[in-house]
């Protein structure tokens, strides 16, 4: 019997991968998010955890105890978008996120949750996923925090200062955990333009959430230690720095 923890499981990406494992007979999940999980299946285990708050890290952290964990499934994130503009602008998420209309507030929550609370997340289940051998963390992470990404040949793309500044810090602190926690294999993965709560309305061209995660299953699978501290998209193919 494997165990799976899956962040920012009450909806889109963390719901769906749930929502995947709890199918198979020899796993049992153990689902976090900051909202009440409605869940109710033997093998899945819900936790009310907020990742902004170390007390509330630190108390699911008591409750699991010694309980190893197989793999983690880091999707627990926000986009980061100003929220009075995200309201005006429905539909147009780069009025949202630009230079001119980008403030400290939205940066500050971005970074707390996307980046800090990541962090401190990964770092409280350390005892649990060194209790098992071959443990890995899959951390949804995203294109746009790549650098090199942003700018290629004669494209650049530019804006979401708040999105892709949290995600290449995220990036960052993940290549950290390869180098001090090399027994377990850290992977980021860009699950590809997916409909969720991150913005309040479908964007052009994305895929639900199941559409991803059924792609993601047997590349997580598959994913190890010859992985650890890779960047790939939902194809499995690598991503640039």
């Amino acid at each position: 019997m494997k165990t799976v923890l899956v962040s920012g499981a009450a909806n889109g990406l963390g719901e769906a991968f749930v929502e995947a494992y709890r199918t198979q007979t020899d796993t049992q999940v153990v689902a976090i998010d900051k909202d009440a999980i409605d869940v109710q299946r033997d093998n899945v285990q819900p936790f009310t955890v907020d990742v902004t708050d170390e007390k509330s890290i630190d108390a699911f952290a008591k409750q699991l105890g010694a309980k190893p964990i197989d793999v983690v499934i880091h999707s627990a994130g926000i986009r980061g978008l100003v929220p009075h503009l995200e309201a005006e602008k429905r539909g147009d998420v780069n009025a949202c996120e630009t230079l001119e209309v980008m403030d400290l507030a939205t940066m500050m929550k971005t970074f707390q949750i996307n980046t800090a609370g990541t962090f401190l997340l990964l770092r409280a289940i350390l005892p649990n996923l060194r209790a098992v051998e071959h443990a890995k963390v899959i951390i949804m992470s995203s294109r746009m925090g790549s650098l090199g990404n942003n700018f290629t040949g004669n494209r650049a793309a530019g804006s979401a200062y708040a999105y892709r500044a949290s995600k290449a810090a995220l990036n960052a602190i993940v290549r950290s955990f390869v180098v001090d926690v090399p027994e377990v294999a850290f992977v980021l993965c860009h699950p590809g333009r997916v409909e969720t709560k991150l913005v309040k309305w479908k964007e052009e061209g994305a895929i639900s959430p199941g559409e991803s995660v059924a792609g993601l299953l047997p590349l997580i699978e598959r994913w190890g230690a010859q992985d650890s501290g890779s960047f790939y998209d939902r194809f499995g193919e690598t991503i640039q720095w």
